[in-house]
């Protein structure tokens, strides 16, 4: 049997971990649930950085922003940074046939405008024509106009062209998958589904799986006594949205109506259950191909969302809700990488702090390649390095070692010390402090630390706020308690902030 392995990877757009494989009790998610039973699930995997194109850029060349130097949606790594070689484009270094559907890298300035083709593609990257209209007049208010609303379920028929960005996406993907070289040459399939991102604009049958009766709020709704101002999200692009201004909302903090947070989070959901409905259709093509025993899969997401947590909603911010994603890899049996990768192949989840920057060298290794380099402290000139690990365990000690002393890094940039309409996205030139944040199995320690953005150095002397929850007493991250360690004690947790 050829140790070549399809890979079909598929990321989500701003998923969170609310699926019914991750504990989640109201989501449902049975396709991705089903491709989960026969997987490695990954716990606790955390995004480098809570916004999409810094996220999807760190995943796919599997450097930190911190070396991509991309931290908003105006640059493109391999003129800003460095040349460096992409998950796909090492695929198709190897021979593989690489192909891009939907929202794989950030589309735009980020990807050079053509989501790096032809570096990383084969072929040129494929982006879903009824897309065009997702921030257009096509949501019916109550008052039975068209409006630009959040809140956007539709009758399919009545859209434009009679369809969604993500149905689209998945028959194109069908289509390529039928019409692939068929020489014995092996593919790297990209789907990048567009949902649940913002607008909520899905099918309106979805929401009748989530009775608004039995939807609740956030736990922690209230914004946290003693957040830092800095550590805030004003969730901008919710506010820009027609239904959320009619509810006049005071910026920053002012709450959304709980009747309204309600509905919000039903669509979230809806919207995750429409998603997974499409994952389903592909893997159903791959079985209907007759593929599904020799093609890999990956399913990930590029960061969270909040859902009214800490008082906050959308991404923006260094918590756990925004961060965490997650990941799921699923490799065929019978292939000879497989059997050594996973050893103990019944233990399906994996309860290890793992990165998005790990996903390249695992996958990697267990498409059988050679896995890429550790980078150097200084990597600007190495085309080929990871800043990851390869997370595919050769035995069982070696996984027990890993897990005791794993950290995962996220960072989020600000351009003040208080909330201000650009604080979920500044640009680079208005970057003033980064916000570095570390995760270990007790706590989550984050940092905001003055940053210059023409020199890309951070002052680790300039400390603007800090933040530190136990994760034993407060698992939701709400009592930051750094002030209290810091009186107690100057021995915080220590950590080089040159590992960034």
């Amino acid at each position: 049997e050829s140790t070549w392995k399809n890979v079909l990877f598929i990321i989500a757009d701003d998923l969170r971990t609310s699926l019914g494989c991750y504990g989640d009790s109201l989501a449902k998610s049975p396709n991705i649930d089903q491709l989960a039973s026969k997987s490695q699930v990954f716990l606790n995997t955390f995004a480098q950085q809570a916004v999409c194109a810094p996220s999807r850029t760190s995943m796919l060349t599997s450097r930190r922003p911190d070396t991509t130097r991309l931290y908003d949606f105006n640059s493109y790594w391999r003129v800003h940074s460095g040349n460096y070689t992409t998950l796909p484009q090492y695929f198709k270094s190897q021979g593989y046939f690489t192909m891009s559907v939907g929202k794989v890298f950030h589309p735009g300035i980020a990807s050079n405008m053509t989501d790096d083709y032809p570096y990383s593609w084969s072929i040129p990257a494929y982006h879903p024509p009824s897309f065009r209209y997702e921030k257009k007049k096509v949501c019916k208010g109550e008052d039975g106009k068209l409006h630009v609303n959040l809140l956007c379920a539709v009758n399919v028929a009545e859209q434009p062209g009679g369809t969604l960005p993500d149905l689209e996406s998945v028959d194109e993907a069908v289509r390529l998958l039928k019409t692939r070289p068929n020489d014995g040459t092996p593919f790297f399939l990209a789907v990048g589904f567009h949902k649940p991102h913002i607008p909520f604009r899905i099918p309106q049958e979805y929401l009748s799986l989530y009775p608004l009766a039995q939807m609740t709020l956030a736990t922690d709704p209230d914004v946290p006594e003693r957040l830092p101002p800095v550590a805030y999200n004003p969730w901008m692009d919710l506010r820009k949205r027609e239904d959320v201004q009619k509810l006049n909302i005071s910026f920053p903090y002012g709450p959304i109506p709980k009747d309204f947070q309600l509905r919000i989070r039903q669509h979230y959901y809806a919207a995750v259950s429409y998603m997974d409905a499409q994952v389903g259709r592909l893997l159903s093509a791959l079985g209907d191909l007759g593929l599904a025993n020799n093609t890999m899969v990956v399913f990930t997401s590029d960061h969270g969302w909040s859902l009214g947590e800490h008082g906050e909603w959308a991404k923006y911010s260094n918590f756990d809700v925004t961060t965490r994603v997650p990941l799921i890899l699923f490799v065929p049996r019978g292939t000879e990488v497989s059997n050594s990768a996973f050893p103990f192949i019944d233990v399906l989840s994996q309860p290890d702090l793992v990165e998005l920057v790990d996903v390249f060298p695992t996958v990697a290794y267990l498409a059988g390649l050679k896995v890429p380099m550790y980078c150097p402290d200084i990597s600007f000139q190495v085309e080929l390095c990871t800043e990851g690990e390869n997370r595919a365990y050769t035995s069982l000690q070696e996984q027990m070692e890993r897990s005791s002393e794993d950290i995962a890094f996220s960072q989020y940039p600000r351009p003040a010390d208080t909330p201000q309409e650009n604080s979920d996205l500044p640009n680079l030139e208005d970057i003033k402090i980064m916000g570095y944040s570390l995760r270990t199995w007790d706590y989550r320690y984050t940092l905001w630390l003055g940053f210059n953005p023409k020199t890309f150095q951070v002052n680790v002397s300039d400390v603007h706020a800090g933040e530190l929850y136990l994760l034993a007493d407060d698992p939701d991250q709400d009592k930051n308690v750094y002030d209290d360690y810091m009186r107690k004690t100057a021995n915080l947790p220590h950590v080089s902030w040159n590992s960034f």
